[in-house]
């Protein structure tokens, strides 16, 4: 599945992205905000993850942005599953794409390939000290479940306080977005 939107292009992982993808994610910064990313992030780790985009029609996207001619990794977004949750929202940007509205932007475009796949009951969390993260997760109209659980980071090697939410796609649309968003869990 491909989505465009203004800015960006989300499409599939391919083994070819693995350099890309290893230079994009491979902040200490963005790592940190991810339960299962590794840090250090090594080339290896892009390819395995790159070797999970199997369903075509899977709402999992890397996220591209086209600037003047040129086309570049700038993140990762999607559905998977998390525990008993069959649609975790989840998403990554490298640092010099936060603050862009590029999370909000994805995110709307990923939302809307769920609902037209069907998918009504879509949960997300971020890590308690990545506010920024639930800034994004509310304007994409996610609510907070006032749950607070603990969840493993690899990229930290501990456990970190989450909050969750969740969102139901059969009301509404999928939130609004300015240019204050940042890189998110």
């Amino acid at each position: 599945m491909f989505v465009r939107t203004q800015r960006l292009t989300l499409r599939p992982g391919w083994p070819e992205d693995a350099p890309a993808l290893a230079q994009a994610i491979g902040h200490e910064t963005v790592v940190r905000n991810l339960s299962r990313a590794p840090w250090p992030y090594p080339i290896e780790a892009a390819e395995t993850f790159l070797s999970c985009f199997g369903d075509a029609l899977e709402p999992k996207f890397l996220v591209f942005e086209h600037q003047g001619g040129a086309v570049r990794l700038i993140g990762g977004t999607g559905l998977s599953v998390w525990k008993d949750e069959p649609n975790e929202f989840g998403y990554w940007y490298t640092p010099d794409a936060w603050g862009r509205g590029f999370a909000t932007e994805a995110g709307r475009a990923v939302l809307q390939a769920a609902r037209a796949r069907g998918i009504r009951r879509v949960t997300a969390g971020h890590f308690i000290d990545n506010p920024a993260s639930g800034k994004v997760l509310r304007k994409l109209g996610f609510r907070p479940t006032g749950q607070l659980i603990t969840m493993y980071s690899r990229g930290r090697g501990c456990e970190a306080a989450t909050a969750r939410y969740e969102i139901d796609l059969s009301e509404g649309d999928c939130g609004g977005g300015d240019a204050d968003d940042r890189m998110a869990a």
